[in-house]
């Protein structure tokens, strides 16, 4: 009987050890690791992934803008009492800033 529960338990800790080494290898860990171990490879990866984020950031923001900038041009020419000066001024001073 005690042979019996302590083979139960050796199967069942087997099981889990089975388990945890599938779900280290799930999360490259080993990679990670390695990873760590070269800090001169992970400030590189890092750098990379700076420039790409903030080109990106750069030119979301800048497609953005320009329809912004649109947007408020066809609203100067719907002529609205209240928003179309404030607008009108609005675009004059980004037209002025665009000009080198």
């Amino acid at each position: 009987m005690e042979d019996e529960r302590l083979n139960r338990l050796i199967q069942a800790l087997s099981d889990k050890v089975a388990e945890l080494a599938v779900n280290v290898e799930k999360m490259k860990l080993a990679e990670y690791v390695r990873l760590l171990e070269r800090p001169w490879r992970l400030m590189y990866i890092n750098f990379i992934s700076g420039v790409a984020r903030g080109l990106g950031i750069a030119v979301g923001f800048t497609i953005l803008g320009a329809l912004a900038i649109f947007f408020l041009r066809k609203l100067v020419m719907l002529n609205l009492p209240l928003i179309g000066g404030f607008i009108a001024e609005i675009v004059r001073m980004v037209q002025i800033n665009m000009r080198p």
